[in-house]
């Protein structure tokens, strides 16, 4: 994902636009990931294509204000097919294996497939913290850490899929996604105290497991050459626990117990018709209801930390209906018109202490009403060159868990008759949270070259209501303590405004430098990219008042070359992004260092279904903050730093089609 222009790779999995993963939308096989998803630890095997959309269309959900990324798993082969992938990848004390079974069988109009994936992995990375904030004795202090965190777990994955063709007319599909991991995770802390007497990080060793579950199907019936109805049903299942042990000089402080499950049920349908040899008319429905529950204990001393609230189930139930139609009209050979229109109602209810008396429940309804507009300009009929123009209204609801008004308190201020600092704040949900609604444009110019290769430039524009931002404020009264407390809080902050510009080419080098086409350089292909990014956050001043996580710039540099009279392709890409502030409250700006990603490999193919690939990654890991460092930093002169580094990965794969 790295290779692609303006993807950017984080913590919270792949982003379009330098905006955050929630403004993403991401899609496995059409379908909203499920919550929890590990988009790490999906076997590349079991990928067939990648598709990145660039503004939503009515079919899909309207929650893609940045984009859209669809994963797309590989379909039951046509005929019998046998694969084995095995791979060793470096770690800590030893090589950490994972597995890649593929079975495909194919008997008259039924194909049915079933990859299997078992994993393992173990990665350690550099910590160092850095804070100046209000000290044990209320007086200023300083003091600086660092530890070697150890993370490590096995894990296993599977995607049976069965496609059935019931006649010339109607077809069949089942989909299913089971994943199953168990990780762990160690950080130990050398302390060096510069100022006072500081409130330090405890050493920690936690554990816990993840659990999803998906099946998918999918009946299509034609009823005559220009009419045709799809319908589709899915049930999702995620299960989570977690066990953390808190500790300073090898004596227990806390104890955090708990887990969740997150249960969903999806039902959609839409009806296709043909109007003529120009329009095709599409109009369905999308259904979907999500339960969430969540449970958590952290004792003290053996004690419940906060009697009121350790141990009480969390939880929070959404209810989204939309509506959409949309026509695709082939105006002529060189216009194509899109118009699409999605009515969507979401609808959630949380409860803040579910089964205690007065808990009544906390209820918020939206609508979001988006009209969708694609035009696409071919220069000449019969060539590829074109431009394309989007106007669409998209939105982000508010992930469930952040409705849910649970506090939880700050590991180094759990004593409730002391008053926390703006440094390190209690966190707590925010019930009342309304969907970000975001209103876009974007035009590009897409030039296609003889040889294959292409370039193109666009822009894009997004206007955002009712942004979510979390703010730290101090609260003089809260229900977990006696005295005031900082708390962090998600709240609809402001209005926003972001525009860019994202270039990209790819191609053969030859057709870029003639002179190329011939020798060592005959095979070599290449790509870049560079996107520019300006945003404004209406409620604060400048500079910087920037979206939270845009970088102004980001760049990728890659290349592919085949070796001249061997079967060995070689190939590498590398991904900067620079140095950033952003203005997060009138009081706090963070600042972020610059980040530089590379990934290089080799492959070797003996025959035709034996091959050999060798891959190396530095400066980040999959789907993990790339190595660098982040400083917020108060109005006061307080300020916290946190940087994190980790080595190298490389990575082994046999891959044989038995």
């Amino acid at each position: 994902m790295r290779r692609l222009p303006g993807v950017n790779i984080g913590s919270g999995g792949p982003r379009l636009r330098g905006l955050g993963a929630g403004f993403t939308l991401i899609l496995i096989n059409g379908d909203p990931a499920p919550q929890g998803f590990a988009l790490d630890q999906l076997s590349p095997s079991q990928i067939e294509r990648i598709e990145v959309l660039r503004a939503p269309t009515a079919d899909t959900s309207a929650q893609a204000i940045a984009g859209t990324i669809n994963i797309i798993l590989k379909d039951a082969p046509r005929r019998s097919e046998r694969s084995l992938r095995l791979g060793l990848q470096d770690g800590v004390e030893r090589p950490q294996a994972n597995v890649n079974l593929n079975l495909g069988e194919t008997r008259g109009g039924v194909a049915v497939s079933l990859p299997i994936s078992a994993f393992e992995w173990e990665r350690e990375n550099r910590n160092t913290n850095e804070r100046r904030m209000t000290g044990t004795d209320a007086r200023p202090a300083v003091a600086r850490q660092t530890a070697d965190q150890r993370n490590w777990g096995p894990g296993f994955n599977d995607g049976p899929r069965l496609n059935w063709k019931i006649s010339d007319e109607q077809s069949l599909s089942l989909q299913g996604f089971a994943q199953k991991g168990w990780w762990n995770n160690r950080t130990d802390w050398a302390s060096e105290i510069l100022l006072g007497a500081p409130v330090l990080e405890d050493d920690s060793a936690q554990n816990g497991t993840w659990e999803n579950v998906r099946v998918n199907g999918t009946w299509n019936h034609r009823f005559a050459a220009d009419q045709r109805i799809e319908l589709r049903a899915g049930v999702q299942r995620n299960r989570w626990t977690f066990d953390v042990h808190n500790r300073r000089q090898g004596v227990e402080q806390s104890r955090a117990v708990g887990g969740g499950e997150d249960d969903g049920i999806t039902q959609a349908g839409k009806y296709s018709l043909l109007l003529g040899q120009a329009h095709s008319l599409t109009a369905g429905w999308d259904l979907e209801a999500r339960e969430r529950d969540e449970r958590r204990t952290v004792t003290r001393n053996g004690a419940p930390l906060l009697p009121d609230f350790e141990g009480q189930p969390y939880d929070a139930e959404v209810r989204r209906t939309a509506f959409y139609v949309q026509d695709e009209w082939e105006i002529s050979p060189q216009w194509q018109l899109y118009l699409g229109l999605r009515h969507e109602r979401i609808r959630t209810e949380s409860r803040v202490i579910a089964g205690t008396a007065g808990a009544a429940p906390i209820l918020n309804e939206s609508r979001v009403l988006s009209p969708l507009l694609h035009l696409t300009w071919k220069l000449d009929p019969k060539g590829r060159d074109m431009v394309r123009a989007s106007i669409t209204r998209s939105y982000r609801a508010p992930n469930l868990g952040l409705l849910l008004a649970r506090p939880t308190l700050n590991s180094g201020y759990l004593d409730t008759t002391r008053t926390n600092t703006e440094i390190a704040p209690d966190r707590i949900g925010n019930a009342a949270l309304r969907p970000e609604l975001s209103t876009g444009l974007d035009l590009a110019f897409e030039k296609y070259l003889a040889g294959g290769g292409m370039w193109s430039v666009g822009v894009f524009h997004r206007r955002i209501t009712d942004l979510v931002r979390t703010v730290t404020t101090l609260q003089p009264t809260v229900a977990w303590a006696s005295v005031p407390r900082w708390v962090a809080q998600p709240r609809n902050f402001s209005r926003a405004s972001t525009s860019g510009v994202e270039f990209e080419v790819r191609g053969r080098a030859a057709e870029f430098v003639p002179s190329l086409a011939n020798g060592a350089a005959k095979g070599l292909n290449l790509r870049a990219g560079l996107s520019l990014y300006r945003s404004r956050v209406e409620a604060l001043p400048g500079p910087d008042n920037r979206l939270d996580g845009q970088q102004p710039w980001t760049a990728s540099l890659g290349f592919d070359q085949r070796i001249n009279g061997l079967p060995l392709t070689l190939g590498g890409n590398l991904a900067l992004n620079p140095a950033y502030d952003t203005r997060l409250t009138l009081d706090q700006i963070q600042q972020r260092s610059g980040t530089r990603s590379l990934d290089v490999f080799g492959q070797w193919i003996f025959k035709p279904g034996l091959s050999m690939r060798l891959a190396l990654a530095h400066g980040s890991q999959p789907f993990g903050p790339p190595n660098g460092w982040t400083r917020t930093e108060q109005a006061n002169g307080d300020y916290a730093r946190g940087e994190r580094r980790t080595g190298a990965q490389v990575n082994l794969a046999l891959y044989l089609r038995l």
